[in-house]
């Protein structure tokens, strides 16, 4: 029998992204228009507090990680990982970066070489280069991950280990419930998060089929336009509903790991016939300049001169994942069950950002290097389309048919991927939290987002489409607020009744970190290490 309220969610999602793209798609231009000029102004008025709080959430995971509940566990605390760590990181890179970071992993640092950060150094310059590639790991790193990390973190905690559904407003019902008026408006949340990470997919999806019809242009001379956007997108769209049948363990879990081994494969080719030793060197230097200003960079903004550059990169992206979290953070949750939470903060935190900060140094460390080199045309070409900037530089390289092919058979994937998980995610979203949303569900949310694709691709709507989609981190933000202070009274509660449950076992009033180690333990340990713990404890209280 089908949960009413999750009947409800699905259906006034269904109708409230109706109603944004057929206005998207009848009014383009305007549509377009207002949506940037309402999200130009939430960031230049907001944009301080995007930055104060994606730093904040930054500090809060390493704190809460480093803390005494870092053992504590997202499941029964007997429980243990349902994945591999190696396929656990390819869904977490499938999720959560999809296509973007092979749009933009070569040509951000060429758009930052251009025109510096702040203007502090001079363009097209070696330090324009050394800046391009500081800034690119700072907006891919740790900052980017935070709000995933940390939606991914509390709905994990509440629903595998508090046996709640996996929603927000689940995690804020405790909140909700103190005041009864507010109870009727929390599906409300639901069906925020539903429209957020619809209208989000549907415009990554979009622009990821226009960089591949930008690379078929390229490699294969086909043409660029509508015709072939929608061939693609079909081919794509049959791909990810037969991943969709498969299921999460067969069908996203197998192409994830598909795509890790590709893009490992790929980054090794270029570091290998490419600049090498620059690549190496750009790398580590790159790393140095991030590590040694990430607190600057974290909380950069420019109160007394213009804040162009900052409100279209760094709080443009603080806003598009706080936007996203929603979906990501849910879909990390669902494939991190049974890991501790300093398993969960270093794996999810550290490992995607480290793996973008190094394809990132590869591609754009090689790209760079070559138009230092002898100004090839990258630049140049990265301004003109950015859709194909990807293939240009693979011009430049041997065997630039095979890299082509490979590159595009990646973007291929990361886009089915993120389809796939977002239609099984956005299923679970409006089915009351399950974690095995029924089929028809997932179906029905795949042909939605593919033919709302289609429909702004050809209407020319996808931009404002995404500008509206980042619009709602304003009050999500706010959200999320309210969903850490949940969490902090849950993990005090939940310390306080392991050290309870200690007390009744050994019939003695526990000694505090001791006891709270020991029930950290797996099963297995503690059973082992339990006798000694007694036995020092008699001999103790004997002497």
């Amino acid at each position: 029998m089908a949960n009413p309220g999750g009947q409800r969610v699905f259906s006034v999602s269904a109708v409230i992204i109706v109603a944004l793209v057929a206005v998207g798609a009848i009014f383009p231009e305007r549509f377009g228009a207002g949506a940037e000029a309402a999200l130009a102004n939430v960031t230049q008025l907001f944009g301080w507090f995007y930055l104060f709080s994606v730093f904040g959430f930054v500090v809060f995971l390493l704190g809460l990680a480093f803390s005494k509940y870092g053992k504590i566990r997202l499941g029964p605390q007997d429980s243990s990982p349902s994945y591999t760590f190696f396929s656990w990181v390819s869904m977490l890179l499938a999720a959560g970066f999809g296509v973007g970071l092979v749009f933009y992993g070569m040509a951000e640092p060429m758009f930052h070489y251009i025109d510096p950060p702040y203007g502090d150094v001079e363009a097209e310059t070696t330090d324009a280069a050394r800046y391009a590639i500081q800034y690119s790991y700072f907006n891919w790193g740790i900052h980017q991950w935070a709000a995933f990390s940390l939606v991914g973190l509390i709905i994990a905690y509440f629903q595998f280990r508090k046996g709640q559904a996996g929603l927000v407003s689940s995690v804020l019902s405790s909140v909700t419930a103190k005041y009864p008026k507010a109870r009727p408006y929390a599906p409300a949340l639901d069906v925020f998060a539903v429209v957020a990470t619809v209208m989000g997919v549907a415009t990554s999806l979009g622009l990821g089929v226009l960089q591949m019809n930008g690379g078929l242009n390229a490699v294969f001379g086909l043409p660029e336009g509508v015709l072939w956007q929608f061939i693609i997108l079909l081919v794509m769209f049959l791909a990810y509903m037969a991943s969709t049948w498969s299921g999460l363990d067969k069908g996203i879990k197998r192409l994830s790991n598909l795509n890790m081994i590709l893009c490992i494969g790929l980054m090794l080719y270029v570091l290998v016939t490419g600049p090498t030793l620059a690549i190496l060197e750009t790398i580590t230097l790159g790393i140095g300049d991030y590590l040694q200003n990430f607190i600057g960079m974290s909380l950069r903004i420019s109160p007394y001169s213009d804040n162009t550059w900052a409100s279209s990169w760094t709080i443009f992206y603080w806003a598009w994942v706080i936007a996203w979290s929603p979906f990501v953070g849910t879909f990390v949750a669902r494939v991190s069950r049974g890991r501790t939470i300093k398993e969960y903060v270093f794996g999810v935190l550290l490992v995607p950002p480290l793996l973008a900060c190094l394809w990132i140094g590869v591609f754009g460390g090689a790209a760079l290097n070559m138009e230092l080199g002898g100004d090839v045309g990258l630049a140049a070409a990265t301004e003109a389309n950015i859709t194909v900037a990807l293939f240009e530089m693979f011009a430049l390289m041997p065997f630039t048919p095979v890299l082509s092919i490979i590159a595009m058979c990646l973007i291929f994937i990361f886009l089915v991927t993120s389809a796939d998980s977002a239609s099984y995610i956005v299923a679970q979203m409006t089915d009351n939290g399950s974690i095995n949303p029924p089929l028809y569900k997932r179906v029905a949310w795949g042909v939605l987002i593919a033919a709302i694709c289609l429909t702004l691709i050809a209407a020319g709507g996808l931009t404002g489409l995404q500008s509206a989609a980042v619009l709602s981190a304003l009050p999500f933000t706010f959200i999320l607020y309210g969903m850490v202070y949940v969490l902090i009274k849950e993990l005090r509660a939940d310390r306080k009744a392991l050290l309870t449950q200690l007390y009744r076992r050994h019939g003695e009033t526990p000694v505090g970190a001791d006891a709270f180690e020991a029930e950290m333990l797996s099963e297995e340990e503690r059973v082992r290490r339990a006798p000694n713990v007694i036995n020092r404890r008699i001999n103790t209280r004997d002497n």
